[in-house]
């Protein structure tokens, strides 16, 4: 380890490791929806972009060969072949750095320093949780929205609250833009109708912005009628991701004051994973809820029932709590979205979200703190997958020490669009399946 070139006051510190095990320590405190994705590793040389290609399963066969049939060489026999699905996880740039003045902070060095690599270590792990959230929701926000404006007179374009999810259709396995060519199935209102065109507004009205919603323009073959295109009307894809809310609520801005979250409402979203075949993480799935939710849920009736006979001590919560039966796994995090709620002035729309193996991938660039990647004299570390950088002063005076970190890599959460009917026979139409957010007043 090349720590030549820096202070003798701090050389101590890099020898004995202290600044790898501080930040370590500080990256690893928060448990929140990095957990849930599974890793790859992008290797070098392959490109900005990765498509990754999943085989479709082929449908069982119930029907016997006919003994007239089995002849010549193909003994009566069609060639099948399997289709494919595909998603891709692209690789950016995230860093940030911190600079220590070894003059100005020559009281207290040591502890500084090491304050400085624990504060780098909070942000990335914030950071990288922040951006796993994002794509995780983003997915599974989509195809579910509502009317925005009346139309004045049967047309159309129908302005909506959310666009995500109308925007790509799968063709062959493939996202395709939505247009004449890859058209969708959607209900609005009570009525279904073929979507053929998508546009984002410019100035983006939607009430869940701070999820990442973007309002819009849905367009059909045919005009939609003015009892359908209400305003607060459900807008609902084909293949929209399902979400629970309490007493059956159609859209957020229906939740009332009563829909709070209850026991039956999660176990509604582990049947939806199970009845698609989502395989659980260590046996159950993971949901992932705020204080405030978790609150809620321990006033829940059938919750106080379940675990009224409960005697000894608890399980640790900062784990999670696990109960098998249940088939669920409570993780507390304070990073869910927390929505005001669109017609209830003072109140907010609070959202859980329950996940099974393979809801979400995280690929890093397998050339972090390669050797070759920085000067002879910076120390590169890796931890949990995140470069921490420590450079030797280099300016004029030889006083600044820059700690930065950097992590390459990119999330995306895959569909299961080929897992039908003719493969788990309880499947839905979703096309992700692998998580279930629950919406609920909060």
């Amino acid at each position: 380890m090349p720590i030549s070139n820096f202070p003798a006051a701090l050389q101590p510190i890099i020898q004995l490791g202290y600044l790898e095990r501080e930040f370590e320590q500080a990256l690893r405190a928060r448990l929140g929806y990095r957990a849930i994705a599974d890793r790859m590793s992008f290797a070098v040389g392959i490109g900005e972009t990765l498509t990754k290609t999943r085989a479709v399963l082929k449908s069982a066969v119930t029907t016997p060969v006919a003994a007239n049939a089995n002849t010549n060489l193909d003994n009566g026999l069609s060639p099948g072949s399997f289709g494919v699905e595909q998603f891709t996880i692209s690789l950016d740039h995230y860093v940030a750095t911190t600079d220590l003045n070894m003059v100005t902070s020559r009281v207290g060095i040591a502890s500084q320093f090491l304050q400085n690599a624990a504060i780098n270590g909070e942000q990335a792990a914030r950071s990288l949780d922040t951006l796993a959230r994002n794509v995780l929701f983003d997915a599974y926000f989509g195809g579910n929205t509502r009317v925005r404006t009346t139309l004045g007179a049967p047309g159309p374009n129908v302005a909506v609250d959310d666009v995500r999810g109308f925007e790509r259709m799968w063709q062959n396995g493939v996202p395709t833009p939505v247009g004449a060519s890859a058209t969708m199935p959607v209900r609005v209102g009570s009525n279904n109708y073929t979507l053929v065109g998508v546009t984002v507004d410019g100035t983006n009205n939607s009430s869940a912005l701070a999820a990442g919603g973007r309002s819009g323009v849905l367009s059909f073959s045919t005009s939609v009628t003015v009892a359908d295109a209400t305003a607060g009307n459900a807008v609902l894809a084909e293949n929209a991701s399902v979400i629970a809310r309490p007493n059956g609520r159609a859209t957020t801005a229906a939740l009332t004051a009563s829909d709070t979250l209850t026991m039956g409402t999660l176990l509604n979203a582990v049947a939806t994973l199970r009845a698609n075949a989502v395989p659980g993480v260590d046996g159950v799935y993971n949901c992932y809820l705020d204080p405030v939710s978790a609150r809620q849920l321990f006033g829940d009736a059938d919750f106080r029932q379940l675990f009224g006979g409960v005697t000894g001590p608890s399980q640790v919560y900062a784990k999670g709590l696990v109960n098998e039966f249940l088939g669920l796994r409570f993780i507390p995090t304070n990073m869910a979205y927390v929505q005001n709620h669109p017609s209830i002035n003072g109140a907010v729309v609070r959202r859980p979200i329950v996940c099974g193996q393979g809801a979400l991938i995280e690929g890093s660039y397998a050339g972090m703190g390669a050797d070759d990647t920085a000067p002879p004299n910076t120390i590169v570390s890796l931890v949990d997958g995140v470069a921490m950088v420590t450079r030797e002063p280099i300016d004029r005076l030889q006083q600044i020490i820059a700690q930065s970190w950097y992590w390459i890599g990119g999330y995306c959460a895959p569909s299961d669009v080929t897992t039908t009917t003719d493969t788990v026979n309880t499947a839905n139409k979703a096309a992700y399946k692998r998580a279930v957010m629950v919406e609920h007043f909060g």
